[in-house]
């Protein structure tokens, strides 16, 4: 029973992160040059660099891919450390868009949306082979090739959630894990702490509160857990623009550590409030606890930023932010 609980959290987990990484490779890809297309424009005020971090995340379906280009835009002067502030607070909404989008229950689909991005991309691998002005598709054709491997990414990471979906009932009925349940329950700290550490280690706070979402879905976490889990991933997710910043210059590593507090002092200041996030939850979807864990994030998420957001209008910011780096 351990061999196979072990073989398919490895399997769904791997799915999960390979999925992500896909679809973020895809989408960067295409929507790269775009990114920094009208940046100054996209983050002329604060709420303008909350929008554009807002969109950026949930279209690449990664925060952590954005901080990073936003550490190399401030390195390479395109972007003013002050305006990068609202930038960081929207990629911690934006985020939140896969998460809600496997509340759907939309796993069950995960195969027909393999299918559908295998089949857009053989059209246009085919397209390409019958024409023979250019090697590399153009336009809609090129574009088409790109949301196609970005679609077969999100297909892998339903598939992912459906194998960790499987794993639970299994899960309910091994001793030690109820007995780490029960410890996490009592102690939320540690839930959180396991959060963090686990999000550092894999470089994704959407595949982890995931994993959390498919085993309370059937019954083998509690949405309290849960919670404490997305709190905990909201930090651990800091690391990689950590790792990221250490080979740039000070404005990068202003953006980095400016990530790092204002994770931290959200997760600091909703840790004793996790019972009112939960029952904030749990009115959204009173009977769905994988829903409640990723309403839980959005509404988190969205409260940090509105809160922080009035920080970035402080005239002296820009001024401070130059003495610091």
């Amino acid at each position: 029973m351990l061999a196979g609980v072990l073989f398919a959290s490895v399997a769904g987990f791997v799915l999960l992160i390979g999925g992500m990484m896909l679809t973020e490779m895809a989408l960067s890809r295409w929507a790269g040059n775009r990114l920094s297309t009208g940046l100054e424009k996209a983050t002329a005020t604060p709420l303008r660099g909350f929008l554009f971090g807002t969109a950026a995340s949930a279209g690449l379906q990664s925060s952590t891919a954005v901080i990073v280009l936003t550490i190399g835009f401030v390195n390479a002067g395109w972007l003013s450390r002050a305006r990068s502030f609202g930038i960081i607070l929207g990629t911690n909404v934006g985020t939140c868009l896969t998460t809600e989008l496997m509340s759907l229950h939309i796993h069950r689909y995960g195969w027909a949306v393999l299918g559908i991005s295998c089949a857009g991309w053989i059209w246009t691998a085919m397209r390409g082979e019958m024409s023979s002005s250019a090697a590399r598709p153009a336009g809609g054709m090129l574009s088409l090739r790109y949301a196609s491997v970005a679609l077969a990414g999100f297909g892998l990471l339903l598939l992912g959630f459906q194998i960790l979906l499987g794993i639970g009932p299994t899960l309910q009925k091994s001793g030690t894990f109820l007995l780490l349940m029960d410890h996490a329950s009592a102690n939320p700290v540690w839930g959180m702490l396991g959060g963090a550490a686990l999000t550092a280690v894999v470089h994704s706070s959407s595949a982890v509160i995931a994993m959390a979402m498919g085993l309370a879905a059937t019954g083998a976490m509690s949405p309290e857990t849960g919670i404490a889990i997305v709190l905990g991933a909201n930090v651990g997710t800091c690391f990689t623009g950590l790792v990221a910043s250490l080979s740039g210059g000070p404005g990068g590593r202003f953006v980095a550590l400016s990530q790092l507090a204002l994770n931290v002092a959200g997760a600091a200041l909703f840790f004793p409030l996790m019972p009112l996030l939960h029952s904030s939850a749990a009115l959204i979807a009173p009977d769905d606890a994988s829903s409640q864990i990723a309403h839980a994030q959005t509404i988190f998420n969205v409260a940090c930023s509105i809160l922080a957001l009035p920080l970035a209008y402080w005239r002296g910011w820009g001024r401070w932010a130059v003495r610091r780096s």
